[in-house]
């Protein structure tokens, strides 16, 4: 079997694999639940998000589920309309991050000589340069809002990808399907798009996700700050307005945890993603799951050499 069909063959069994693996399946579920909720959650509950519809700092009752902010909105439909605005910056900016960083890369490590110099100098000036502090300086120069935060946060966050990705195409490029690739006269491009960038799917989905990852939570940590149009409703202008009212200090809990836990949730299913591709494509990991199925099949514990007796029924 050459060695393009065998990469075809390694591409698809990693698609198969994540499919099959439960800490991907579960972070799936979860992302698509909150993708659903993004495009469709305002539909189903419907309501302005900004509209004062009752008395503030309610506590959650049958009327409003969620209870009401500082300045009486409902909690509920706030987190829904958030849900959208912070969910289509955050993937938007982790594509636009993995792309960037992609390109840059795999330019850099494909080509060489100079070119890789004039990339991989400037790929270091941006990861040495702090990510928190030149948000803010960029962010205070531009126009507040979404957009805004997403376009601070991809000329802050690509760097790192592209350092990562640049050393993949260093090895691959030495491999014999990239060699045969060279000498049969194929151009770079075509090479790198035919022959490269599909051997990348699972770094490339790892670097997504990390990028998402970064994206949401940076995105809600700097409007949370009061970096960005306050009158947008996201995720971070939700926290940034509770903790404007002092939430928590007069017992309003309930202004600050549906927003928080939706943080918590997204990232955690994202991050669940990530553990079941480093799974599959780390040999290391993929054994030590190998092993600690087989010994619970035959009733070990891992670590331990001798069976454990296990009383059933009691």
């Amino acid at each position: 079997m050459s060695s393009a069909n065998q990469a075809k063959k390694q591409r698809s069994g990693f698609i198969w694999q994540l499919l099959e693996n439960r800490k991907a399946s579960a972070g799936a579920i979860l992302i698509l639940f909150f993708v659903l909720l993004g495009l469709f959650g305002p539909l189903l509950v419907k309501g302005d998000p900004s509209a004062f519809v009752s008395a503030p700092h309610q506590p959650p009752s049958s009327e409003y589920l969620f209870g009401t902010t500082g300045q009486g909105q409902d909690v509920l439909v706030q987190t829904i309309a958030g849900a959208r605005t912070s969910l289509a910056v955050g993937f938007l900016t982790g594509f636009a991050v993995m792309v960037i960083g992609a390109a840059v890369g795999m330019i850099a490590g494909f080509f060489g000589g100079w070119i890789d110099s004039v990339l991989s100098f400037i790929t270091n000036v941006f990861l040495i340069i702090p990510g928190l502090p030149m948000a803010v300086v960029i962010a205070a120069y531009l126009k507040p809002g979404p957009v805004t935060i997403g376009v601070v946060l991809i000329i802050t966050g690509w760097a790192w990808n592209a350092r990562m990705l640049r050393a993949q195409i260093l090895s691959l490029r030495e491999k014999d399907f990239v060699l045969a690739a060279i000498v049969s006269g194929e151009g770079r491009l075509r090479i790198i798009f035919r022959e490269v960038l599909p051997n990348m799917t699972s770094l490339l989905m790892s670097g997504f996700i990390s990028a998402t990852v970064y994206a949401i939570g940076a995105q809600v940590g700097l409007e949370f700050l009061g970096i960005g149009d306050v009158s947008v409703v996201t995720w971070g202008t939700n926290l940034y307005w509770a903790a404007n009212n002092a939430a928590l200090l007069t017992g309003a809990w309930w202004t600050v945890v549906p927003t928080g836990v939706c943080v918590a949730l997204i990232g955690f299913a994202l991050v669940l993603v990530n553990f079941a591709i480093d799974e599959i494509t780390n040999p290391r990991l993929r054994a030590e799951g190998t092993w600690t199925r087989l010994l619970k099949s035959h009733d070990l514990e891992p670590g331990l050499s001798t069976p454990v007796v296990r009383r059933h029924g009691s």
